[in-house]
């Protein structure tokens, strides 16, 4: 899979509109400095957690005890004139201990119906990619999502957005330098990738700024959404010998509602399929793989097809500073080349406090992969983390 999986689709821009729209608890509010005509704004997100991953010790065999910072992020937005908008957002990466860039986004945005977006920025894509790490419902990052990105689910092109139908229909269409447009890479003559985003809420209409999305509304909507996703690029995957068309498209679902008795039951799930033209992609396992040429947004696709569930349910009695929200949570990859597939099984715990802006997990989990050999096709992760969003 993807290296890049991990960090993949961070949901910075977000920030603190979406805080404001669904928190439990008090509002939140970032930094914002008045401009002529306008104003600057300052927020930041952070996640760290305490991980345990059995055989995940240095000598491979004892069980791993680690403290992560997962996310340490720095929103900056700027606007003038009310329609003229500007994102620059950084995540730090443990693998390098530097801050990458996340989004460097210049925005055209003249009505709600029709926004232009140029720079880098998150492509249209499934439910779970528009999330992100601070909006989901589980700690660790699904890995079915597998939308190819320079960093954190990003990528470099142009999108056009808007929600039209009482803010019910919303589609996102963009083009983006792609998947392996490098020297030596499949896509070394520079076709462009196409990505592509239509969803329908069927109840009241989520209240998430642009195109993003969350995994619930703590009760606060009535939802129905059910969305459809795709990305297209010519020469997408594989070698620069072997070459074959990256074709991906996913359907997703989020259903939640506020029952009489107070408590909010939640279910979100997807199906996606993964074509690369039959030829293995570099940096994968798959049969008749290589090692990539250097670059980013190169290799890690796979051909096959996943599926994502997850059922939670929000106990409408606060319990000291929040309310408690248990989850279950299942994905499974069925790899068509090797004939090999992945499982993970969840069970967790949210504290909510103040909605996504200070949240508690625990989480354990079970992942079983028969493209591994035994015994690290069969292990067991302990999660327990906090997130805040200031």
């Amino acid at each position: 899979m993807n290296k890049f999986k991990s960090a993949h689709g961070h949901l910075a821009v977000k920030g603190i509109a979406l805080a404001l729209a669904m928190a439990s608890g008090p509002a939140l509010a970032d930094a914002t400095i008045p401009i002529p005509d306008g104003s600057l704004s300052l927020s930041l997100g952070l996640r760290g957690s305490y991980q345990s991953v059995e055989r995940g010790a240095p000598n491979g065999t004892s069980r791993s005890n680690d403290f992560v910072l997962d996310n340490a992020q720095l929103y900056f937005g700027g606007t003038w004139n009310k329609i003229y908008k500007a994102t620059l957002n950084a995540d730090y990466s443990s693998g390098t201990n530097s801050l990458k860039l996340m989004d460097g986004t210049l925005k055209f945005e003249p009505t709600s119906g029709f926004n232009v977006w140029l720079g880098r920025m998150l492509p249209a894509s499934d439910r779970v990619n528009l999330e992100g790490p601070f909006y989901m419902t589980g700690w660790d990052y699904p890995y079915v999502s597998n939308y190819p990105s320079i960093f954190a689910g990003r990528d470099n092109g142009a999108q056009v957005w808007g929600k039209v139908m009482g803010d019910k229909l919303t589609y996102v269409l963009g083009a983006f330098k792609g998947h392996n447009s490098v020297a030596n890479g499949s896509n070394d003559s520079g076709n462009l990738l196409y990505a592509w985003r239509v969803s329908y809420a069927f109840l009241d209409p989520e209240p998430d700024p642009a195109y993003y999305l969350a995994s619930s509304y703590w009760g606060g909507n009535k939802v129905l959404t059910l969305g459809f996703a795709g990305n297209y690029e010519k020469n997408g995957a594989g070698t620069s010998a072997k070459k074959g068309d990256l074709t991906i498209w996913s359907a997703d679902l989020l259903a939640e509602t506020k029952l009489s008795g107070g408590g909010t039951p939640s279910f979100e799930g997807a199906y996606y399929r993964y074509d690369t033209g039959g030829v293995a992609d570099c940096g994968t396992a798959e049969p008749g793989s290589v090692a990539c040429p250097p670059g980013d947004n190169v290799g890690g696709q796979v051909q096959g097809d996943a599926y994502y569930a997850v059922l939670a349910y929000l106990f409408p009695t606060k319990v000291g500073y929040g309310q408690f929200r248990p989850f279950a949570r299942y994905q499974k990859y069925n790899r068509d080349l090797s004939h090999t597939n992945k499982t993970q099984y969840d069970l967790g715990l949210n504290y909510v406090i103040n909605g996504y802006g200070t949240k508690l997990t625990v989480q354990y989990s079970k992942v079983k992969d028969s493209q591994l050999t035994a015994p690290m096709n069969d292990i067991d992760k302990i999660f327990v983390g906090a997130q805040m969003v200031f």
